[in-house]
């Protein structure tokens, strides 16, 4: 699926190690979803540019993305942020 925009208005770019990190999946699932144009980017200096909303979107579009963000990326992180910082569900 082609994302064509994104509601978020202050766009956040972050390079391909950062996204792969951040959503705890492989650098080749994330240039995979770049080739099939399933998130937004730019190529600045020969190096692409993620756009976040457009990566939040795609995650979102399976079971398996989500569950890796979930158990590897930063969804680990949140029952202890939401401990930390006292957020209820």
């Amino acid at each position: 699926m082609l994302i064509e925009e994104t509601p978020i208005s202050n766009k956040l770019w972050i390079s391909v190690t950062q996204a792969a990190k951040l959503f705890g999946v492989e650098q080749k699932t994330i240039r995979r979803a770049i080739k099939a144009k399933e998130i937004i980017y730019v190529v600045e200096d020969e190096r692409y540019s993620l756009e976040m909303g457009s990566l939040i979107i795609w995650a979102h579009q399976s079971a398996r993305l989500k569950n890796k963000l979930g158990q590897y990326g930063v969804g680990k992180f949140v029952k202890e942020w939401k401990e930390e910082y006292k957020i209820s569900n």
